[in-house]
């Protein structure tokens, strides 16, 4: 029965708009020719009501069903549908003189009349429609008297989307425009007055009664969104932005969502664009696996892989919860693509050897690791056995699996390691290339810094303690840190998985590093909170293992600009194979027996860069002292 109404609540006004339709085709036909025929003074040969009106009827009306005329909607009437009315019609004038040429050679049929027919025809059925939506246009806005006054910073392509969305919800009331156009200021859009300049929000803001702002400039770069967010902050008002068009092609976010302006936006961060035809060449259709699949990197590689043409996607993680989870979103947003899910941990052969036989898969990511850098120094022997010993596990498999691709997510840290987490993952990386080239599985390596809300990271850290009121602790006011967007790190992973060659050693270019001190109080400000005043910053002193500054370079790795303006490829220091694999069976022994000694002894011995942070004067001097290299400017690169 439910069908059954539904069927008639759509029918009704397709057949009432159908209806009208070839009234205003018969109010056209007979009207143009008593009105040819009256300027005459004669009497019209044609009846109102004969065959050939039938035979205009019935060309016309199925030219309209053809062309799609009926699946508009009124009362989104626009520009375009008066255009595919006036294609219509033109299409309507050809099939009515083919069938009255067939029928009676176009006897008593005016030439004038064919002439004017299409464009009278399109004014009878355009004007209705366009009144029916500035009636409907006027009762939305009676409603929106009582809705959020909204001012909108931006007069582009997204301002004007903004206001027409933001009228179909009816809660909201743009009241104005800011733009920096000096030929915009006074001119409406969208039937909305731009009132000056951006600059000026915090004087106009109160002038229009604005209860919302929205930025409407989705491509501004880092800089100037900080411009305009500090213009914000000092009008007091709540301040929201439009998604960028990368946030909706992939599915971050909704057309018309109003989103709060995230720290990743102010960090001078610019938008990546990979290579996406090299990308779905390399991925498309394949199997993968990818290991630490709950995780913040695992989780993004699973959904970029599933986005960009992977058939088959094998998850290993240890957390039930998190595999859980992602299996269920996986299915959920990609079910066209395959999930084996293996609860397990990566360092056992037999769950990895589990995992590929289940998923045969032709690249593995293998992400799972541990990270947190205080945690570690007094964890050694998981951090050795989780970074070090279960890479060897996981590419050895690989290897005797004959697995074309291996890729491992290494980080900054293992470029000049002071800590266990930079020695071990350094290690890892020492592991694979002393593994490579011993079967035909090429081995990629991908080091970048720390991604913004990833698990553990000061971002959702700084973030919980605002909400809690404060305080905000900053290890120290100078330490910096680079920082990208999941993601964006996620994108680059794939992109040089897809370009990459035996042995290679990939650095992501991380941009500017950002003050961690700067960085909470602009957190704390897009709280709508002052620094200092509503929440306190406190500092801690730098935690074990940390240094002030990173460096994503060694001094002895000679690098190369690659097909890809944010990538570069490092000459992979060169290894004693021979010495990796006895001291990688030394440290599975001492794991085996929980020797922290030895296992230290052995760690130091196959990275000889590695100088714990312990035995180095002061942070300063670790950050003087360190033989590496910044990331080279783009000048440079070309040179």
């Amino acid at each position: 029965m439910a069908n059954w109404k539904d069927r008639v609540a759509l029918g009704v006004p397709r057949v009432a708009v159908i209806v009208h339709d070839l009234c205003m085709v018969w109010a056209a036909w007979t009207g143009l020719h008593l009105l040819r025929y009256a300027l005459r003074s004669e009497p019209s040969p044609l009846s109102p009501w004969s065959a050939e009106t039938a035979l205009v009827l019935i060309a016309q009306g199925l030219v309209f069903w053809r062309v799609g005329l009926y699946r508009g909607i009124w009362r989104f009437a626009s520009v375009p549908d008066l255009i595919n009315i006036l294609k219509a019609c033109l299409a309507g004038l050809v099939a009515i003189f083919v069938g009255l040429f067939l029928y009676n050679r176009m006897d008593q049929v005016s030439r004038t009349v064919l002439l004017l027919y299409p464009f009278v025809l399109t004014a009878l059925l355009g004007m209705p429609r366009l009144l029916y939506r500035v009636w409907k246009d006027h009762q939305r806005s009676k409603a929106e008297q009582g809705g959020m006054r909204v001012l909108i910073l931006g007069a582009g392509q997204a301002g004007e989307a903004l206001v027409r969305d933001l009228r179909r919800t009816g809660a909201y009331q743009p009241v104005g425009f800011l733009d920096d156009a000096a030929n915009l200021r006074g001119s409406y859009l969208q039937g909305v007055p731009v009132l000056g300049r951006v600059a000026d929000v915090e004087r106009i803001a109160p002038e229009t009664a604005a209860a919302l702002l929205v930025i409407a400039m989705p491509q501004l770069d880092a800089a100037a969104m900080r411009e305009v967010v500090a213009a914000c902050e000092r009008t007091g008002l709540p301040f929201r932005r439009v998604p960028r068009l990368d946030d909706l092609l992939e599915g971050r976010s909704l057309p018309g969502e109003l989103k709060e302006v995230a720290i990743e936006d102010l960090l001078g961060r610019k938008p990546v664009t990979p290579d996406w035809k090299a990308i779905r060449g390399w991925l498309g259709g394949r199997s993968v696996l990818v290991t630490g699949a709950g995780g913040s990197i695992g989780s993004e590689l699973c959904r970029q892989c599933a986005r960009h043409g992977a058939h088959q996607i094998a998850m290993v993680e240890i957390d039930e919860l998190a595999l859980s989870r992602m299996q269920a979103e996986l299915r959920r947003d990609f079910p066209q693509v395959r999930c084996v899910p293996v609860l397990g941990d990566c360092g056992d052969p037999a769950v990895i050897r589990h995992a590929i036989s289940r998923s045969q898969p032709e690249a593995v990511f293998h992400a799972a690791a541990y990270k947190q850098v205080p945690l570690l120094e007094f964890q050694l022997r998981e951090a050795v056995r989780n970074n070090v010993l279960a890479t060897e596990t996981v590419i050895r498999e690989c290897q005797d699996a004959g697995i074309g691709s291996f890729v491992l997510i290494s980080t900054d840290k293992a470029v000049d390691p002071v800590n266990v987490l930079g020695a071990t993952k350094r290690l890892a990386e020492m592991v694979c290339q002393a593994q490579s080239g011993k079967t035909s599985t090429r081995a990629v390596t991908v080091r970048f810094g720390n991604v913004l809300d990833s698990a553990g990271s000061v971002v959702p850290l700084f973030r919980e303690q605002i909400r809690n009121g404060g305080p905000v602790t900053v290890t120290d006011p100078e330490v910096t840190r680079y920082f990208m967007t999941i993601p964006e790190a996620c994108q680059l992973i794939l992109q040089a998985a897809a370009m990459g060659s035996q042995d290679a050693v990939y650095t992501l270019d991380m941009g500017e590093p950002v003050a961690i001190k700067l960085l909470a109080e602009q957190m704390i400000r897009l709280a709508g909170k002052q620094p200092e005043r509503d929440i306190a910053i406190v500092y801690t002193g730098l935690r074990p293992g940390e240094k002030l500054h990173e460096t994503l370079f060694h001094a002895d790795e000679r690098y190369r600009p690659t097909a890809h303006p944010k990538i570069l490829q490092a000459e992979a220091r060169a290894v004693a194979a021979e010495r990796i694999l006895t001291a990688s069976q030394r440290l599975r022994e001492a794991v085996a027996r929980y020797d922290l000694e030895v296992m230290a002894a052995q760690l130091r011995d196959a990275v000889p860069e590695f100088v714990p942070a312990e035995v180095v004067a002061a942070p300063a001097v670790a950050s003087d002292s360190a033989t590496v290299v910044a990331f080279p400017a783009r000048s440079s690169r070309n040179s």
